[in-house]
């Protein structure tokens, strides 16, 4: 089964994307933007703990402690952020969306085993990333309008690059 049809990026992210292509993004408040971004990087914490359970590939292992680490420090920033400028993150149709599609996405990883699931795991890393930096670009920076949360945006952006990087060198022993 090809990895589109089972492990592809999210529908929100996708439906933002496409309407970001557009020129026409969903119009997002500062606390929408901040779940968004808390989502999309607890999302990929929960993949990778599904990937220290049941790969034994030292290199998918080495990827998703990673992933755990530097989205868990994301987080930690976007919170920390949240706190001093007396905002909470807000729940929004993109949000809901995204944890919506996670399920699927975590059902269908758990549903694997060995080579095939550091495939699909890999494989769905390659795909969530390469998206999530479109909509962090194209979506979530522009519709930010807190200086402080959009630098915060900017700032991820090398470290979500270096993860579709790394993903996509250990996706190569996969093919």
């Amino acid at each position: 089964m090809k990895n589109s049809k089972f492990l592809s990026c999210s529908f929100a992210f996708a439906s933002l994307i496409c309407t970001a292509n557009a020129q026409k993004n969903p119009s997002l408040t500062d606390p929408e933007v901040a779940s968004v971004a808390v989502v999309a990087n607890q999302i990929d914490i929960n993949y990778a703990e599904i990937a220290a359970k049941k790969s034994k590939n030292p290199e998918v292992l080495k990827f998703a402690e990673t992933m755990k680490r530097d989205h868990a420090a994301v987080i930690g920033q976007a919170v920390a952020l949240a706190k001093k400028l007396g905002v909470t993150p807000k729940d929004n149709e993109v949000s809901k969306n995204l944890l919506a599609d996670a399920d699927k996405t975590k059902k269908t990883l758990n549903g694997k085993a060995g080579r095939d699931f550091d495939k699909a795991y890999i494989d769905n890393e390659v795909t969530y990333h390469k998206t999530v930096i479109h909509a962090v670009e194209k979506l979530l920076i522009p519709e930010t309008d807190n200086a402080e949360l959009k630098k915060l945006l900017q700032d991820v952006l090398p470290a979500l690059q270096a993860h579709l990087g790394h993903a996509e060198m250990v996706q190569k022993n996969f093919k």
